[in-house]
């Protein structure tokens, strides 16, 4: 059971984050704005937050000061990684699919690791770890561009009301490029939380702070970005199910069980599951969007898919070589603490 559970456990978080964006893509579909879902999500999220963060303030009597540069770094990060990364990327899902988002959120260890060799987090150098992961990127960019951009011939196809809403193909590259863009922004986020985290361990805090500064600058530039006001009226059958299920779930289970199965197995076995998101996002969107599968999907999807591997083995190549010379370190200094926690890992959250 302790390897049968987390592989069921990521197994149906991976379905399940593509039923959410699914519903959200609908509710688009049926006239909700991206950025008023983008409000209402974080607003909703926060306030279901707020409860636990109290209890963690109770509780935790020794957390670390809260200075106001830490809250200069949390304000930051609620600018990047709602206000950019989170428009961003539902707009760009508004204009595209699903399958696409899933498609374009593989790039995101290589795009990550790029970016960190650019701020000098990581070196780049001829191991045979920076090569896989430089290589693996470039292919999974190449994959991401033939997904795109060749459509082929079509080999499955439901009919569907909802045909008539689908994106037209010059929407569908304006809403890839829009996606893209909002996952650098993530990246950037993931790296800057990364620094964040080391520099103010208060995983709780951090989080809380993210979201609720996040909502408050959405909210500033509400009147700027989404001028009708009828727009931020939910139909109730669509908007408010999709904001309700998602906060719910982003805020309540997808956390929870994420958090698990990190414990459990550990970031590479969690990031393994990333391109089943878009074979569960092709059969959703053809299934209940209309969506066509097409050639170049299949053949852009199985490029991504062996560049992300790719990046993903050095990862793992790199992070072996690391916990040897940890062990050996811990050897000679006769020192007991834990290997696992010189090694943190986060993730990002986009939806």
């Amino acid at each position: 059971m302790e390897n049968v559970l987390p592989f069921v456990a990521m197994l149906m978080l991976t379905c399940v984050d593509m039923a959410v964006l699914t519903i959200v893509k609908e509710a688009m579909n049926d006239g909700m704005s991206s950025f008023v879902y983008v409000v209402y999500h974080n607003a909703l999220g926060t306030f279901i937050l707020l409860p636990l963060f109290i209890i963690h303030i109770i509780r935790k009597l020794d957390r670390p000061p809260l200075t106001l540069r830490v809250l200069f770094r949390l304000f930051v990060l609620g600018l990047i990684g709602v206000c950019l990364a989170q428009v961003l990327w539902n707009a760009g899902v508004d204009h595209a699919s699903p399958t696409m988002a899933s498609v374009i959120s593989n790039l995101s260890p290589g795009v990550t690791y790029l970016i960190a060799v650019f701020f000098r987090l990581e070196k780049l150098d001829t191991t045979i770890s920076s090569v896989a992961k430089l290589l693996g990127t470039m292919i999974s960019i190449l994959g991401a561009m033939v997904f795109t951009l060749y459509q082929g011939p079509r080999m499955l196809h439901i009919n569907s009301p909802n045909q008539l809403f689908l994106s037209q193909p010059s929407e569908w590259i304006y809403g890839s490029l829009i996606i893209f863009i909002g996952l650098v922004f993530g990246c950037i986020w993931v790296v800057l939380q990364t620094a964040t985290t080391i520099e103010y361990p208060d995983q709780q805090t951090i989080v809380f702070f993210f979201n609720l500064f996040g909502t408050i600058q959405c909210i500033a530039l509400s009147p700027f970005v989404e001028q009708n006001q009828s727009a931020w009226v939910l139909r109730p059958e669509t908007g408010v199910t999709a904001v309700v299920l998602g906060a719910v779930y982003t805020t309540a289970v997808r956390c929870s069980v994420f958090t698990w199965c990190l414990r459990k197995k550990g970031p590479i076995f969690v990031e393994m599951f990333s391109p089943l998101k878009i074979i569960v996002a092709m059969i959703m969107g053809v299934t209940f969007l209309g969506d066509s599968l097409h050639l170049g999907s299949v053949i852009g999807t199985t490029i991504i898919s062996f560049g992300f591997y790719t990046v993903i083995w050095g990862q793992t190549k790199e992070k072996n070589k690391l916990l040897v010379v940890t062990d050996e370190d811990l050897d000679v200094s006769g020192s007991g603490s834990s290997v696992d926690e010189t090694l943190p890992f986060l993730s990002s959250r986009y939806q």
